[in-house]
């Protein structure tokens, strides 16, 4: 049902916390992702566990994009400076989740360099650039902020997403969105996004567009599968 606020500005007030709520709550499972990846302990393995406490409230780590969570909370940031109070914790939370594309294209060089695939020159195919699974809308979306994590390696990216509109990527991002990858291909896949195409693909296909030596990154934790090589 509907429900009916005190005022205009108890309500747009409750609106901005339910975002800065979940940016909170996302950065803090990204913060921790973090530091599991630099004790070499599989965040996914930890959730896993912590998730049979019957309160455990589980998120996965991951890039916030879009136009709500990774927005919202900038705005109750500028008005409570205007107001004299510096929000520390929802600061730092934009902080962490803003750094987390960056993180994330690191850790994927560090991987291709152990495992001996081209990371000068080589080839990288994004699946996916919408800001969420199974929708159109590319507005903030972090993958952009991998692929110049990616660039400064010198990598060559390939972008490959059946929702997102070719035109609508050209012109915010600058990338020519291929129609379909080619098989023995890339040095490197990273599924960016849990589009159910990509689910329904499958994790043998996806392997299949990649050279002999290459590493598959699930950013997204969509397939529980040994081909896998990288998560978050």
């Amino acid at each position: 049902g509907t429900f009916k606020a005190a005022s205009i500005r108890v309500a747009e007030a409750s609106k901005i916390i339910e975002n800065t709520q979940r940016d909170v709550s996302i950065a803090l499972i990204n913060e921790l992702s973090i530091i599991f990846s630099r004790l070499g302990i599989d965040t996914s393995a930890v959730l896993d566990a912590a998730a049979t406490k019957w309160n455990f409230n589980r998120l996965s780590p991951g890039l916030v994009g879009g136009h709500c969570i990774g927005v919202d909370p900038y705005y109750l940031v500028h008005k409570s400076i205007d107001a004299g109070h510096i929000p520390d914790i929802i600061r730092m939370a934009r902080e962490i989740n803003d750094g987390m594309a960056r993180h994330a294209a690191t850790l994927l060089v560090k991987k291709m360099i152990q495992k001996k695939a081209k990371v000068n020159g080589g080839r990288v195919l994004l699946l996916g650039l919408t800001f969420k699974q199974n929708c159109a809308d590319i507005r903030n979306s972090g993958i952009e902020s991998v692929i110049s994590g990616l660039k400064k390696y010198n990598c060559n990216i390939d972008l490959y997403d059946p929702w997102a509109d070719k035109k609508e990527i050209k012109k915010a991002y600058g990338i020519n969105p291929i129609l379909d990858p080619n098989r023995d291909t890339y040095d490197s896949v990273l599924i960016g996004v849990a589009h159910q195409k990509f689910k329904k693909t499958g994790i043998n296909i996806i392997a299949n567009y990649c050279k002999k030596k290459r590493v598959i990154y699930d950013l997204k934790n969509l397939f529980n599968s040994d081909k896998v090589d990288l998560r978050l």
